[in-house]
């Protein structure tokens, strides 16, 4: 869907429904709205990332987690995950709750992301064919080596990831819900 026509779940802090707005008016405002995140791993432990399309309206051309987007309006977030994981890498798996993150950051062209973020959490060891849209590339990479390039580069990096990882790295990378899905934790 064009992003001119898309709208946006509007929340309290609560994660209570205050209404709609069109995506880009509410991006313009800084509204606080619903929005999703997945990050998937592979059984030993690697994540997936995913370099968003450098024409994307914003944060173009930055790395993140593997997937970002919004529920649409009287869509369920987790079902919408399961959707927009689909439609920007072309692949579907389980896909469990990991932990939910608000923030408020300018991100660009006048634009303020104020999100109150469901983040999902996924394994999946198969064939990736993001849509050329939404992605300009895609890499595995060890828990180790996204810490130390972040480190060193961490302006290559969405903010909203960057925030995940700062603050909720053992959830991103080693607590018991990955053990579950079937990841062999790795050192970070």
């Amino acid at each position: 869907m064009d992003d001119r026509q898309e709208r946006i779940v509007l929340v309290d802090a609560n994660d209570q429904e205050t209404g709609t707005a069109p995506k880009l008016d509410g991006h313009r405002e800084g509204l606080l709205h619903r929005a999703l995140s997945v990050v998937i791993r592979d059984p030993a432990g690697r994540l997936l990332l995913q370099k968003r399309h450098v024409g994307k309206y914003h944060s173009g051309g930055l790395w993140t987690n593997t997937c970002c987007s919004h529920p649409r309006p009287g869509e369920p977030v987790a079902v919408a995950a399961e959707r927009r994981l689909a439609e920007e890498m072309g692949f579907r798996c389980p896909l469990v709750p990991l932990m939910a993150v608000t923030y408020r950051a300018e991100v660009g062209n006048g634009l303020v992301e104020h999100e109150l973020v469901h983040v999902f959490g996924g394994v999946f060891a198969g064939r990736i064919a993001p849509d050329p849209s939404e992605a300009d590339g895609f890499q595995w990479i060890e828990p180790a080596a996204l810490a130390a390039d972040r480190a060193l580069m961490g302006s290559r990096y969405s903010v909203w990831f960057n925030k995940y990882c700062d603050e909720h790295w053992g959830t991103l990378t080693g607590d018991g819900r990955w053990a579950a899905l079937g990841v062999t934790p790795r050192a970070a």
